[in-house]
């Protein structure tokens, strides 16, 4: 009876942690088929055959009731077809040159090891990896400027094949569409499933020409992520811890929804987040006595620090005198992620299992007793 329970519980725990993944749908057109790469968790890209030719197609996972898909056309060298529509933008694949706008759109490159195809970036203030940094200096990267302000000289002179965007910056990119320069909408950071938002290595990968590579990175990533998921698994009786997320910013407490990245997260590390019920997937501005009142006696508390200076239970305190009053901070079970001084920004989105595993072992202190977290750690 009880290796039937424990079977139970270790497929209950997988088959939550594939998320019902989603097989892409075909488009409709009976000549068109799907490449080799189709998505298995990412809602916000698609990727169809043409006939001599590639349907790229972005689109926001995370709103239903907005209607806008960027549609591009990838076109490989030496291919001339003449069935693409004139309002779709043709790229040249593989992609020579890449300039991203974010520190997260950097993360797909760096696990294939592509660095050599980014040739630009807007900021160097909050990179961790030697190598971008060497890369800066030395000026193989270039620095286009920021938002508003965008070097628009540099930008052609590096001549790159696409410019990743962020949709959810507003202002400055208007400038970019100007330059007739594909501009690529990165949605990577709108998937609130841990494995969707690596998922998205797919599509750099098919932008590269790297798809198989790609496949092989991300399998490797889905079969470390669901193994993680099994060491949690072995009592359905065990109580979950409690877990509270983020703190004060100004006169609000900025959390994530229950539908969000962390929240999915917490879940598959057998713990449970103190907005669940919610269902909204970005932040959340909630007033400190609903919190305090919510959550104040839960089990752990993740806080993030952006800074170079690490938290610690006496700056903490000393930032609020309110949160001394919380049950993590008296019991010393706060946890913090350390973003100035990791590759988080640079590397999680590729690396949830890492990301799982840090949970993991932070709520379970009797698994992986000998683990050492990379990015989420107990203060």
């Amino acid at each position: 009876m009880k290796k039937l329970l424990f079977t139970l519980a270790c497929l209950f725990a997988l088959l939550s942690c594939q998320q019902n993944a989603k097989q892409t749908q075909d488009s409709g057109n009976d000549s068109d088929s799907l490449l080799h790469s189709s998505r298995s968790y990412a809602e916000g890209f698609n990727v169809v055959e043409k006939e001599g030719w590639t349907l790229l197609e972005i689109s926001d996972p995370q709103d239903d009731k907005d209607l806008s898909t960027y549609q591009f056309a990838l076109v490989k060298k030496g291919m001339n077809p003449t069935d693409i529509p004139a309002d779709i933008p043709r790229i040249q694949v593989p992609i020579k040159s890449v300039i991203c706008t974010t520190t997260l759109q950097l993360s797909p490159f760096l696990k294939l090891q592509a660095l050599d195809v980014v040739s630009g970036v807007m900021s160097a203030k909050r990179l961790f990896s030697d190598d971008l940094k060497q890369r800066i200096e030395d000026g193989r990267i270039k620095k286009i400027g920021r938002e508003g302000v965008f070097d628009v000289e540099l930008i052609m002179s590096i001549q790159p094949s696409i410019i990743f965007v962020s949709p959810s910056k507003r202002g400055g990119f208007d400038q970019l569409a100007e330059l007739g320069i594909p501009l690529v909408p990165y949605m990577g950071y709108q998937e609130t499933s841990p494995l969707a938002q690596a998922e998205w290595i797919k599509l750099v990968g098919v932008l590269l020409d790297r798809e198989q590579e790609a496949d092989s990175i991300f399998s490797v990533i889905k079969k470390n992520y669901l193994a993680a998921c099994s060491l949690v698994a072995s009592d359905a009786s065990q109580q979950k811890p409690s877990v509270l997320y983020g703190k004060m910013h100004g006169d609000n407490w900025y959390a994530m929804g229950g539908a969000s990245f962390i929240s999915r997260i917490c879940r598959d590390a057998s713990a449970h987040y103190f907005l669940s019920e919610d269902d909204r997937s970005g932040g959340v501005n909630l007033d400190f006595e609903d919190v305090y009142a919510k959550a104040n006696d839960v089990d752990f508390w993740i806080v993030q620090s952006k800074g170079r200076d690490a938290i610690t239970y006496e700056t903490l305190g000393a930032e609020d005198e309110r949160y001394v009053d919380f049950r993590p901070w008296k019991e010393q079970h706060v946890i913090t992620c350390d973003m100035g001084n990791t590759p988080f920004n640079e590397l999680s989105p590729m690396e949830p299992d890492t990301v799982l595993l840090d949970f993991i072992h932070a709520f379970h202190s009797d698994i992986l007793k000998d683990y050492q977290p990379k990015y989420y750690k107990v203060l």
